[in-house]
């Protein structure tokens, strides 16, 4: 069994594009050349250039040595949180950009939850000269003032989601509703491993470059380039598909997706997806989705602005109906006291969305000389007021 992508944009049951007739010539344009521009040497030779001299790849791989201690088990984390505007985010716009450039357009939009994403592409819009619209939840954009900021440093424009939950779901209808009205000068930046064909895909190859590092430093470390585990936590699922890509194929590595319960699954207050989600239709593929009986999509709820999406991308949505990945969900009390342990054991302050990945620790037990690989996806600066509130600080 494959844990690819098929030729025609599923991974199982799942993927495929499906987008209204106005938005057709867009994502065929896409799917039709994307390939074929990440083969070219060139466009290879200036994205590991950038990835390198600008986002500061590769990012350590790091023995945690007191969690590891705690937990009795060889916890490596992956610095992603290291990386140029502090997360995992950047590899993948830094890869869009590229893209949008060859395919000539000049006009960039984008969506965005915790404002990572939001972030990188304002980055890298700035960096390139190009103009660029970032639309958030307007519940977003009061949760995470401090990346609003940085947007609009970095000259992005930031326009509010103001309807249904106001969060990650609007935001992306909304720039949806942009892209269909400007189709031809316009490039949208999907964050996440989610979206119609070839988004998916596209994105999982640029984040890719994750699980490749940590096969040759993993081999510096420990003599083997294949970890017994891999944890990651999953949203949209860009962080996790990038730390797992060259595993996929390998039964020998477990794969750990962490999603999040929010007040406790059950509690109507929950992003647990691949519990509570049924097969449906999101933002232009076929997936697993939080939705009523009749088919209404269910709000979400997560500490993490990051975590708090009704779907999950269609690789993960197969890796779960496959057995291939074992999901677990985690509470935001666990994850914040998680984010907490790892402040005072290892003097690294994680995003509330990483933090989640860790607090796996408390509910699954490992064998001392198994090799677990966390994918650390951010940094915890964005955080610090929502860190600040739950412990009193």
């Amino acid at each position: 069994m494959s844990y690819n992508i098929n030729e025609r944009g599923y991974y199982g049951d799942f993927g495929g594009a499906y987008i209204p007739e106005m938005l057709y010539p867009n994502v065929e344009e896409l799917r039709q050349n994307y390939l074929k521009i990440m083969a070219e040497s060139e466009f290879q030779k200036e994205f590991n250039q950038l990835l390198k001299d600008y986002v500061g790849r590769p990012s350590p791989l790091y023995f945690a040595k007191r969690l590891s201690e705690k937990y009795k088990t060889k916890i490596y984390l992956k610095r992603e949180d290291l990386n140029h505007t502090g997360a995992h985010k950047i590899n993948n716009t830094i890869g869009q950009i590229l893209m949008a450039k060859r395919l000539g357009k000049h006009r960039i939009i984008a969506e965005t939850g915790a404002g990572q994403h939001g972030v990188a592409t304002a980055t890298v819009c700035a960096l390139m000269g190009l103009e660029c619209i970032v639309y958030m939840g307007e519940i977003d954009i009061t949760r995470q003032a401090p990346n609003v900021a940085r947007m609009k440093m970095l000259g992005a424009t930031v326009i509010p989601a103001k309807s249904g939950s106001r969060t990650l779901k609007d935001a992306t209808n909304e720039a949806i509703r942009d892209w269909i009205n400007n189709p031809v000068d316009t490039h949208y930046i999907i964050g996440s491993v989610v979206g119609p064909h070839p988004y998916p895909d596209m994105v999982a190859r640029f984040q890719a470059v994750v699980s490749e590092e940590i096969q040759w430093q993993l081999h510096e470390h420990e003599g083997k380039s294949e970890p017994d585990y891999v944890i990651a936590c999953v949203g949209g699922g860009s962080n996790a598909a990038g730390a797992y890509y060259h595993f996929l194929d390998n039964t020998n590595v477990k794969l750990l997706a962490v999603e999040a319960a929010g007040k406790g699954i059950h509690s109507g207050e929950s992003a647990a997806t691949s519990v509570l989600g049924k097969e449906g239709i999101i933002h232009g593929s076929k997936t697993l989705l939080m939705q009523t009986n009749d088919g209404q999509i269910t709000e979400p709820y997560s500490i993490s602005a990051g975590l708090d999406y009704p779907g999950v991308g269609p690789m993960h949505a197969h890796l779960y109906k496959t057995g291939r990945a074992k999901f677990l969900s985690v509470t935001d009390e666990e994850a914040m006291s998680a984010g907490l342990d790892l402040c005072k054991l290892e003097g690294i302050i994680p995003a509330i969305e990483s933090s989640h990945a860790l607090a796996v620790f408390e509910k699954t037990s490992f064998n001392p000389t198994d090799i677990v690989v966390v994918s650390l996806s951010g940094r915890g600066d964005k955080d610090l007021e929502t860190y600040i509130k739950h412990f009193k600080l």
